[in-house]
């Protein structure tokens, strides 16, 4: 197996890749795999989390029926160094099997390795991966088998599909001892979900309050008036309000924003569109609504974040989570109900929430369906 990595990859990707088949062997009576790895900007790779691995060059030795792992994280949706694309293609006539594993499903496809395939990718990056190839079709699992060209999300992901590829090779009793050797238990499934919160996969909210996510994430570009959503529930307004105060600790607008700020953000780091086509893309009826709500969020303007790991940044910045910005409505809720007060405030959330100044938190109007 040869492991072909690019500037910023995630090691513990590579690594979570690599001992599955390392265990094989030592489990065995005999070496079952052997690896190398390699990079066209060798032969000191940097990965995403400052560590770097050493690596040999692309090589033109047949790889026939070799299993062959293209590696990337941050900058791959902008990565078109030709040496690489040609020696992909190449290795694809020549009969390897191929895998984009995270970002590399970015340079593969500009290879057109992925034409009329269902790619998996990290979920954070999938809408990006969607603007830029809006023919090929993005599934949300951990990884898409296939006997030529095979997709992975990248993360703990990467062991499910090695195990996986021993398993077929070398029967379900190998794989089962390895993943004991890993502690890793039980293996998932290709198709396996990807995210279990803020309620796919897990049964902490109710199922109606998870129809509802799910039917927000589906409508980002042209968000759903609640009463529709009510409606498609259900359940009455009041009804379906309750449950995402219960549940989340925000109204259902709240939420609805946050979650097309989190989309824009994604939009910004992985397009080329404009602030403007982003704005409309997360279902903003006006760019100064869409700026102000941002910068509230992410205390920085949209334009600010086209790069989210800038040339010059030691490390990538994501600031704050979607689980933060919940708990954080979720307190500001129970004081103002506790104070008897009509309004909201919200805190932009940082590595300490509470130590950013409270900001207006105005629920934005919802873009609506003509008619």
């Amino acid at each position: 197996m040869t492991f072909t990595v690019l500037p910023r990859f995630n090691l513990a990707t590579l690594i979570t890749m690599i001992e599955p088949l390392r265990i094989a062997n030592y489990l065995a009576s005999r070496p079952l795999y052997h690896w190398q790895i390699l990079s066209p900007d060798g032969p000191e790779v940097p990965a995403s989390n400052g560590l770097s691995i050493a690596a040999g060059p692309l090589d033109d030795r047949p790889r026939r029926g070799e299993a062959v792992f293209l590696l990337a994280s941050w900058g791959a949706e902008d990565y078109a160094g030709r040496p690489l694309l040609a020696w992909l293609r190449r290795l694809s006539r020549e009969g390897a099997r191929l895998c984009a594993v995270e970002l590399g499903a970015y340079p593969m496809a500009r290879a057109g390795l992925l034409t009329g395939r269902q790619v998996a990718v990290h979920w954070s990056w999938a809408p990006g991966f969607r603007e830029r190839h809006p023919d090929i079709a993005v599934v949300e699992q951990l990884y898409t088998p296939a006997e030529t060209v095979l997709t992975c999300a990248g993360g703990m992901a990467g062991m499910d599909l090695m195990l996986r590829l021993i398993a077929d090779r070398h029967g379900e009793g190998l794989a089962g001892e390895i993943a004991d050797q890993m502690l890793h238990h039980g293996i998932r499934p290709a198709d396996a979900p990807q995210r279990r919160t803020p309620g796919r996969g897990t049964d902490q909210f109710a199922p109606v309050l998870r129809q509802a996510i799910a039917l927000i994430e589906a409508n980002i570009a042209d968000p759903l008036p609640v009463p529709e959503i009510a409606r498609r529930l259900g359940l009455s307004q009041r009804q379906l309000e309750r449950q995402f105060h219960r549940g989340l600790g925000c109204s259902v607008v709240q939420f609805g924003t946050l979650v097309r700020l989190q989309h824009a953000r994604v939009l910004l780091i992985a397009t080329k569109l404009s602030v403007r086509e982003i704005a409309t893309a997360t279902g903003f009826n006006a760019l100064s609504h869409f700026a102000s709500a941002f910068r509230k969020c992410f205390g920085r303007r949209p334009s600010d974040y086209r790069q989210g790991w800038a040339p010059g940044e030691a490390t990538p910045s994501w600031p704050g989570t979607l689980t933060a910005y919940l708990e954080t409505l979720r307190q500001r809720t129970t004081r103002a109900v506790r104070d008897g007060a009509s309004s909201f405030a919200f805190v932009s959330s940082s590595a300490d929430p509470g130590a950013e100044k409270p900001q207006a938190w105005d629920e934005p109007p919802v873009r609506r369906r003509p008619g």
